[in-house]
């Protein structure tokens, strides 16, 4: 809706009526008429084209638009018209429903008594939907009603009474000689004619109808449910009273069926926790891992100390490795290593991510991540792209386009090994030390991903390995020779050095086939790179470079155009201070793939049983740690390196 007085609107006003008898419970109304009404103008025009929305209108004792009810109910409207003369709709209201007599009854007692009945305070308000602009009325949307009301809004009121509308024509109508009958009034049945009778028949069917469309939508059942009542109603006629039983007895069904599935009652499934899920969340807390949301609030049995959850899970008070049954205090479906496994293994996910805020995540910002479903070797296949396409003369022959690629080559190595959780541990209850240790192997997996991709620059004194193409990955050679590369240079870190570094990836030509001739004749890859790596040693450089508000030379000081075309990176395993290198975004340009077979974090297992060799030979659970990776480059074209001379 606009601000009222300068864009259209829609507004709902109550506006009033007037009303005369035609015959007893059969009212002439005057709906509505073209003017002025609460501040709003009605024109002529648009109260003629609103004549079919009056049609059938509800007729309700008093206006309630939050709670309309079938007892309200006291009429319907019929045969709107325009009427030229009163410039307004003219309807015929017929009186039923539960509020049918009162309407009759206070319209004929209104009507008879003059001013003096009711204060001349009672009459019809019209409540309808328009929409307008500055305050003149351009479109009625919807008659919600014509209801009889206590003062209405403009202080429209019941007539004189009529009996043969002689005077009607005073108040614009048309003159009528002969006295209109209502033909609900019920006349004795030997003086009705077969169509007086087939004509009371259809009329009471008729309002019968419009009750029923009323009475459903104020109830508001389910749409099967009004359906049914609908089909038990429909084409009938019946008393109020009938119908309101039927939706009363309707919306208590609805009730009884829907009622249970609202309430969540204490004894549901999904609420409870097994007496496994608390043992594990007690060992959680022992080995200080952080509880998932829907556990906060879970009391359980705290654990002095890993001791005690052996003892309790084994019954091995001796020490022998076994499992006692008879003495255990616990029984449960899970074991003493398993419930450790699990909350070393969420001890380990907690300390890659702390350790990876605190910088050991470097890595995949410039590595794309991929799971394998084997151990067998990757090869990592770039495709090539289509240099040019050639012209086509009409009705020429389409030429083959030279497609190549280049196929890097990958192992899978397994990482790993053990810590022995010795039975004299648990007896000294050195849970701190079995924590540290999980921490441990989070810590060396994650820093074994960060070393072997640090290494991709520091192989080979600093060139890397070589590719597919015999060219080292960092080469000075230019790109349209084999294994050229174009992507090693020798200046230090500068603002105008690293802007030199952009340029040459940007205009490095991408693959289009391994083979003489199609060496460097690819377009252009254009593509800045986004990160810049660095040793700790220049992290202060590449902030000032890649994040400094100003350069600050000797004699002046000027903005700094370079802020935000690059991220730093620092890369804990290097050492040199002053070698860097520049990475593109993996999303756009990948370089760098690391594969992993059974997860990117590390495995833990912990073996121990009697029947262990190790429980039998050193008494001691074994926490076995594993890890599968695999580490290359793709495509040289995303990365530089610059070895700056010493």
């Amino acid at each position: 809706m606009s601000e009222r007085g300068k864009g259209k609107e829609e507004i709902r006003l109550t506006l009033a009526a007037s009303a005369k008898p035609i015959s007893p419970g059969v009212f002439e109304v005057l709906a509505i008429t073209a003017g002025e009404g609460n501040g709003w103008v009605f024109p002529a025009a648009v109260l003629q084209a609103s004549l079919p929305l009056w049609e059938g209108a509800t007729c309700f004792i008093d206006h309630n638009r939050q709670a309309r009810s079938v007892r309200d109910i006291g009429g319907v409207l019929q045969g709107a018209v325009w009427d030229e003369a009163v410039q307004g709709v003219r309807a015929t209201l017929r009186a039923f429903g539960p509020g049918g007599p009162v309407l009759a009854a206070l319209g004929e007692e209104i009507l008879t008594g003059g001013e003096e009945a009711g204060g001349g305070r009672v009459g019809f308000s019209a409540d309808v939907l328009f929409a307008g602009r500055n305050r003149r009325v351009e479109k009625i949307l919807k008659v919600f009603s014509v209801d009889l009301v206590y003062d209405p809004a403009r202080g429209g009121a019941f007539l004189r009474q009529l009996n043969q509308l002689d005077n009607y024509q005073q108040n614009g109508g048309t003159q009528m000689n002969e006295q209109v009958k209502d033909p609900l009034a019920g006349q004795a049945s030997g003086q009705q004619s077969g169509t007086a009778q087939s004509d009371i028949q259809a009329a009471r069917a008729q309002m019968c109808g419009y009750l029923l469309d009323s009475a459903l939508t104020a109830a508001r059942l389910p749409k099967p449910v009004a359906d049914q009542v609908r089909k038990q109603f429909d084409g009938q006629i019946f008393e109020s009273e009938v119908l309101n039983q039927a939706i009363e007895d309707a919306r208590q069904m609805v009730t009884e069926l829907t009622g249970p599935a609202a309430v969540a009652g204490p004894g549901r499934i999904s609420g409870m926790v097994t007496s496994e899920e608390r043992l594990q969340m007690a060992v959680d807390d022992l080995f200080g891992v952080p509880r998932a949301a829907n556990q906060q609030n879970i009391t359980v049995a705290r654990l002095s100390g890993i001791r005690e959850l052996y003892l309790s899970l084994t019954g091995d008070v001796d020490l022998h490795g076994g499992y006692y049954p008879n003495r255990a205090q616990l029984a449960t479906t899970y074991d003493f290593t398993g419930l450790v496994k699990n909350a070393l293994n969420k001890l380990v996910v907690n300390t890659w991510e702390a350790l990876g805020r605190a910088g050991y995540n470097w890595w995949q910002q410039i590595a794309t991540t991929e799971h394998f479903n084997t151990l067998n070797d990757i090869t990592g296949t770039l495709i090539g792209t289509v240099g040019d396409l050639p012209i086509l003369s009409e009705g020429g022959t389409y030429t083959k386009l030279s497609v190549g690629d280049s196929p890097e080559t990958a192992s899978f190595v397994k990482y790993g090994g053990y810590i022995p959780l010795t039975l004299e541990l648990i007896d000294r209850d050195e849970t701190r030390k079995l924590k540290a240790y999980a921490r441990e192997l989070a810590s060396a997996g994650l820093r074994k991903i960060s070393k072997l991709v640090s290494q991709i620059f520091t192989d080979n004194a600093g060139v890397g390995p070589t590719m597919a193409d015999t060219g080292a990955l960092f080469n000075a050679t230019a790109v349209t020779t084999a294994g050229g590369h174009a992507n090693l240079r020798t200046g230090g870190l500068t603002a105008d050095e690293w802007d030199a570094v952009c340029a040459a990836v940007y205009d490095q030509p991408m693959l289009v086939k391994n083979e003489p001739g199609f060496y460097g004749t690819g377009p252009k890859m254009a593509v800045n790179p986004k990160y810049l790596l660095v040793a700790r040693g220049n992290q202060k450089t590449a902030h000032q470079i890649l994040q400094g508000e100003f350069v600050r030379e000797q004699d002046h000081v000027y903005d700094n155009v370079l802020k935000g075309t690059g991220v730093p990176l620092v890369v804990p395993e290097w050492i040199d201070p002053d070698n860097w290198a520049a990475a593109c975004d993996p999303v756009i340009a990948p370089a760098v793939f690391v594969g992993e077979r059974f997860g990117i974090l590390p495995e833990i297992y912990v073996a121990g049983d009697e029947l262990s060799p190790a429980v039998f030979m050193n008494d001691e659970h074994r926490l076995k740690v594993r890890h599968y990776l695999a580490v290359w480059v793709n495509d040289f074209r995303p990365l530089h390196k610059n070895n700056v001379a010493a």
